[in-house]
């Protein structure tokens, strides 16, 4: 008997495990497994997979969420730690995000850098901090928007990111949260659609090409102006770049 879709790429999803032995991530084995069935359904390779994980459960585990793995490698593989280590750091992605904003969204005029511990409070400092400024040759010109970024590059602080965004809106007309694209998005894509707050996808590995990929554009809405004023106040000289 001929061997089905589904078995066909059950038996390349064990093969492609068997040569990666610190593992890999569904989002590379789902792009290898498009790439080796070209034409093949989405649905018809996510079956798949699922169908394999079920058939094959005293062979493939997870060990994190996202991370598929052949038993036998566990003991072997590198520690989860010391491969987060090999990863690029969060703040690598704090100047290619701003010049995203400005360039790709064009959603600021003027975006820089920030991150740290800038405005010195429990709420949190934004990793990026632009602003929309209207041009002086408009005929209508409302008032400028601030805009604020959070990333994460940790997938186990998806809620923490999130949470870090809602403060923002404080002090911010749009806020944008961008996460890891292997990460499990669909309950953050739902929260930040229920609060107005821009998600975007990165390829977490690669800080010179992150990829971004915008999932939902963030809405604007009006902050507290006390707040807003209070926190440019302590931007300092970069306060003048952004509205320059």
């Amino acid at each position: 008997m001929a061997e089905t879709q589904r078995e066909k790429i059950t038996k390349k999803i064990l093969e492609i495990l068997e040569n990666e032995q610190n593992g890999i991530r569904y989002s590379v084995l789902f792009k290898k497994l498009t790439e080796y069935f070209p034409g093949t359904r989405p649905g018809t390779v996510t079956g798949s997979l699922r169908y394999c994980v079920q058939k094959n459960n005293e062979k493939i585990t997870k060990p994190e969420r996202g991370l598929w793995i052949l038993r036998k490698y566990v003991s072997s593989a590198q520690p989860i730690s010391e491969r987060s280590i090999n990863l690029p750091n969060e703040a690598s992605f704090y100047q290619p995000f701003a010049d995203y904003l400005e360039q790709d969204l064009e959603e600021c005029t003027r975006a820089i850098s920030l991150g740290g511990n800038r405005f010195g409070d429990r709420w949190g400092t934004p990793d990026v901090l632009g602003v929309y400024k209207f041009s002086e040759t408009d005929a209508v010109r409302p008032p400028l928007e601030i805009i604020s970024a959070e990333i994460k590059t940790d997938t186990n602080q998806l809620i923490t990111a999130f949470g870090q965004a809602c403060a923002y809106k404080i002090f911010s007309h749009k806020v944008y949260l961008a996460v890891p694209k292997e990460a499990d998005t669909s309950r953050i894509e739902s929260l930040c659609t229920r609060f107005g707050i821009g998600l975007i996808l990165f390829n977490a590995n690669d800080s010179q090409d992150p990829k971004w990929e915008i999932r939902t554009r963030a809405v604007k809405s009006e902050p507290d102006y006390f707040y807003v004023n209070e926190y440019l106040q302590r931007l300092g000289d970069d306060r003048r770049f952004l509205f320059s």
